[in-house]
């Protein structure tokens, strides 16, 4: 991120931040859309497919501050989404979402570089926190 953060993961204006969310399954994607304008951050893009998502990061950057990426996606898988990202911005903070919690599939995305991952179905007492936490990193 080219800008600075406060201690407790806001921007220096006070603000929680820009999300891009992205899931191939339209409900998921207001879920999660839902859950983070409710706690005061800005959704500004939302995704069906990885090759849309890495677009979308590319034009916004570098005013992302979070993304959620579905590891299932068409076009574009959401792991090779996610290197694509990286490799573009290594310092790009992204949480993984995932109906699978297969745990190789879960350490390859840490090991890629996400700052988390949260699994489906989606939970607002676990999924918040772990956003919240992503930012912070």
């Amino acid at each position: 991120m080219s800008y600075d953060r406060r201690d407790d993961g806001l921007r220096t204006d006070g603000s929680k931040g820009h999300v891009l969310v992205a899931d191939d399954a339209p409900f998921i994607t207001k879920q999660i859309s839902k859950m983070l304008t409710d706690d005061g951050y800005t959704v500004i893009d939302v995704l069906h497919n990885g090759e849309d998502t890495f677009n979308s990061y590319k034009e916004h950057y570098p005013d992302i501050d979070l993304v959620t990426l579905d590891i299932t996606m068409p076009v574009m898988d959401g792991l090779t989404t996610l290197e694509r990202i990286l490799a573009f911005d290594k310092d790009a903070h992204v949480v993984m979402v995932t109906a699978n919690d297969n745990l190789s599939v879960v350490k390859k995305a840490i090991t890629i570089g996400a700052k988390n991952f949260v699994v489906k179905p989606l939970k607002i007492e676990s999924v918040l926190p772990r956003l919240r936490a992503a930012t912070r990193k």
